[in-house]
C-alpha cells in the first residue's frame, strides 16, 4: 500500500489533490441532496395542507398515503425490472464464457488425434479456422445493442 502513492506520482497523478477534491464533491453533493429532501418535505406538507383544506384532514391523509404507496410500488417494480435485466446479462456472459471454455477444451482434447493423420491436418486446419471464424462472427452478430 505504501508503494501506491509513489507509483501514482510516477504517472503524474496527484493523489492528495484528487482525494481532497473527491471529499469536497461528496460533501457538496450530500448538502445538495439534503436540501432537495427538505424542499420535497415542505412541498408534501404544503400539498397536504392544501388538500386538507379542500377535502378534510382524514381524506387528505388517505390520498397522500395511497399516493406514496403507489409511488413505492412503482419504485419496487423498477427495482425488480433492473435486477431481472442484470441477472439476464450475467447469465448471458456466463453462458458465453462457458461455451468458449467448452469449445477450447474440446479443441485441445481433439488436437492430438487430429494431428496424427496427415490428410486431416491438410483439411482439418482450414476447416477449423473457417468454423472458428463463423462461430466468432455469429456470436458478435447475436449480441443485442445495449
Amino acid at each position: 500500500m505504501n508503494l501506491l502513492a509513489p507509483l501514482a506520482a510516477l504517472f503524474g497523478i496527484e493523489v492528495e489533490r484528487t482525494v481532497h477534491q473527491a471529499k469536497t464533491l461528496a460533501l457538496i453533493y450530500g448538502l445538495i441532496g439534503l436540501s432537495f429532501a427538505i424542499a420535497f418535505g415542505f412541498l408534501v406538507a404544503a400539498g397536504y395542507i392544501a388538500t386538507a383544506q379542500y377535502l378534510g384532514p382524514i381524506q387528505a391523509a388517505l390520498i397522500f398515503a395511497g399516493g406514496f404507496v403507489v409511488l413505492g410500488g412503482v419504485f419496487l417494480l423498477g427495482l425488480g425490472i433492473g435486477n431481472g435485466r442484470r441477472r439476464q446479462q450475467i447469465a448471458r456472459k456466463r453462458r458465453s464464457s462457458e461455451t468458449g471454455a467448452l469449445i477450447t477444451t474440446a479443441a485441445l482434447t481433439a488436437l492430438p488425434a487430429v494431428l496424427k493423420s496427415p490428410a486431416i491436418v491438410k483439411l482439418g486446419i482450414p476447416a477449423a479456422a473457417i468454423a472458428a471464424f463463423a462461430l466468432l462472427r455469429d456470436s458478435d452478430d447475436a449480441k443485442p445493442d445495449d
